[in-house]
């Protein structure tokens, strides 16, 4: 074969091994420079300082007034004013029992009242007559005796008369049923028709008051020690969180009373939150959420709960070192909620903890940072979350 022929054959074999060795070589120098881009990531910088320390627990609701309204005198139930599961005022008409008959017993009571008066009028008229007779011996004394006995009768007739016509108003005021206090009432117990029988305390309807509400929860004793010592607060602030299909409802208010006694079998004191309800969205009986303010003279290094991560090894989290690459460091965990926790032991003042990518992050990693604190650090979780006392705010 001619010479130059296999050295063109050659070359033609040769050219396209080149671009294909030269293409791979770019590739592997494009991978290469793709690994060593730097992750983008947020951090917060976390600081040692007094933080508002709040303890939650689960509770129960309860009326702060229940009144079971009964008719003090017997009779048939006329009319009814309200209805069932209306919220009512204080004062304001329920129920009406018939009236006939304590309206005839006033007007008798009365009646006897004005013949009594006339009596006593007829009584004096003699004692003042037969005085000066029976003192110059023109009429026998005995017979002034009998009219001044008469005469002071009377008068005791007329006090019980009185008396009688009070308590016969008193009977009659009480055929208009009041509420004795505002609140919800209940389903009515007895129908419009119906004999009322004062003497078997009969219920007519219960009401029950809700604003304030009652919040009973019950803390460990160990837990009521700690607020006694570190609390700040002669009533505690205090809110209650209730989950509705909506998101979750919060109510504010105080804790101002602590049972004087620890639950044997439980190891437990009942307390009691005092909330604001004005809306009477809350109902006796709900679940709820306590959330106890402790004190906010405490220094502690708090982060979101949601950037701590757990292994075999224990509880880590991971900061950006000086050199900006990820290094893991591990921690020990104290007091903690759903808002923030404390770190015991491994973070110190101004390390920037990363709060994003998580999952994607690997120790030496190298990373560029974004400093969110202003937006996710504790300080504005506190905020958003109401966590700041308005004495402190």
């Amino acid at each position: 074969m001619n010479p130059k022929n296999k050295l063109l054959r050659c070359a033609i074999f040769l050219i396209p091994l080149l671009i294909f060795n030269g293409c791979s070589e770019d590739k592997k120098q494009q991978d290469t420079t793709k690994k060593i881009v730097p992750l983008k990531v947020q951090t917060i910088t976390v600081q040692k300082k007094p933080i508002p320390l709040w303890t939650r627990y689960t509770g129960r609701t309860k009326a702060s007034n229940k009144q079971e309204v009964i008719s003090r005198v017997s009779g048939i139930l006329e009319k009814r004013y309200i209805k069932d599961g209306e919220y009512v005022k204080s004062g304001q008409k329920l129920f009406k029992i018939q009236q006939d008959e304590y309206i005839a017993l006033l007007q008798v009571k009365t009646a006897k009242l004005q013949e009594d008066e006339a009596s006593l009028k007829l009584a004096d008229i003699n004692v003042a007559r037969y005085t000066p007779l029976a003192e110059e011996g023109l009429a026998p004394r005995a017979t002034l005796e009998s009219y001044q006995a008469e005469s002071a009768k009377l008068k005791a007739l007329i006090e019980g008369d009185k008396a009688d016509i009070k308590k016969a108003k008193l009977n009659l005021s009480y055929t208009i049923i009041k509420a004795p206090i505002s609140g919800k009432v209940s389903a009515r117990r007895v129908d419009v028709g119906n004999m009322v029988d004062a003497k078997s305390s009969q219920v007519l309807t219960t009401i029950v008051k809700t604003d304030p509400i009652y919040a009973y929860f019950s803390p460990s004793q160990i837990d009521v020690m700690m607020f006694d010592k570190l609390s700040t607060e002669k009533k505690p602030y205090s809110f209650v969180e209730i989950e509705t299909p909506f998101g979750v409802n919060r109510y504010d208010g105080f804790v101002d009373f602590s049972d004087n006694v620890v639950d044997p079998l439980t190891s437990t004191i009942t307390m009691r939150a005092t909330i604001n309800n004005q809306k009477n969205e809350l109902l006796p009986g709900s679940f709820v959420h306590v959330n106890i303010f402790i004190t906010d003279k405490k220094e502690f290094i708090m982060i979101p709960p949601h950037v701590i991560l757990n292994d075999q090894l224990g509880k880590y989290v991971y900061i950006v070192d000086k050199d900006n690459k990820a290094k893991r460091v591990d921690i020990k965990t104290g007091y903690r909620t759903k808002y923030y926790a404390s770190v015991t032991e491994g973070l110190k003042d101004q390390d920037k903890v990363i709060v994003s990518s998580l999952i994607k992050i690997k120790p030496k990693q190298e990373v560029k940072y974004i400093d969110v604190t202003q937006k996710e650090g504790i300080d504005t979780i506190l905020k958003e979350n109401k966590l700041i006392p308005s004495r402190v705010k």
